[in-house]
């Protein structure tokens, strides 16, 4: 494997893991949050950087539904990424509070909320996208051994089950009405223990790579690509 792309898996893993731990605010607090809140931005600038040239092939080949949604994707997290980044810097009472950039705190802080949750759901959507590319890089690590067909249907049935328990969780945690702006203020449980409130944003954001990933095969199927 190539040392880029070892790179951006590197990159995209760690994004990952940071989305995780900024969903969690009720666990690890404002100043931290903020701190990784930053070092995602710059991950998130590498990545982009990294992947420059798929900007360039835009105006390139032909478009089907999938490449069309893909792209609205892609670009929707851009979108949320950039609001996540400037109303973040607004909001700063650590890492930015020196900066002299400033802006209606209200506006500000809705627009983080919206984008906080929207973010959350087209990355994992993203990363659902890309889940065959991991599985494919977990089979060469096999070495091209065959997994036991029982085993496979065991992981299919974990994967269900923690889709099932995400979108539980999605519902439990009223998600849509934040994303939506149906309540301004996020009700955070203090007495939930850190264990479970991770195991809820892991489950909510398999959720939807189960969705986007299960979508994009059977597209694939149906069409013979």
């Amino acid at each position: 494997m190539k040392p880029k792309i070892k790179i951006k898996i590197g990159i995209d893993l760690l994004m990952t893991v940071l989305l995780l731990f900024l969903m969690t605010y009720q666990i690890i607090g404002q100043e931290l949050h903020e701190w990784i809140g930053a070092g995602m931005l710059v991950l998130f600038l590498l990545h982009n950087i990294l992947n420059i040239r798929w900007y360039g092939n835009l105006f390139k080949g032909k478009y089907t539904l999938l490449r069309a949604l893909q792209v609205l994707i892609n670009m929707s997290v851009l979108v949320s990424m950039l609001c996540l980044g400037f109303s973040g810097i607004v909001l700063s009472r650590y890492v930015f509070a020196e900066l002299p950039i400033g802006g209606p705190m209200a506006t500000a802080r809705t627009m983080h909320l919206a984008a906080s949750y929207w973010g959350f759901v087209l990355m994992s959507i993203h990363l659902g996208f890309h889940w065959s590319m991991l599985l494919g890089m977990f089979g060469r690590f096999m070495s091209g051994k065959k997994m036991p067909t029982m085993s496979i249907w065991l992981i299919r049935l974990i994967a269900v089950f923690i889709a099932g328990y995400g979108m539980f969780c999605f519902h439990k945690e009223n998600i849509v009405s934040y994303m939506f702006l149906k309540q301004e203020f996020v009700f955070f449980d203090f007495e939930q223990s850190g264990i479970s409130v991770f195991a809820e944003y892991i489950s909510m954001m398999g959720l939807w790579v189960f969705i986007s990933f299960y979508a994009r095969r059977l597209w694939r199927n149906k069409h013979g690509i």
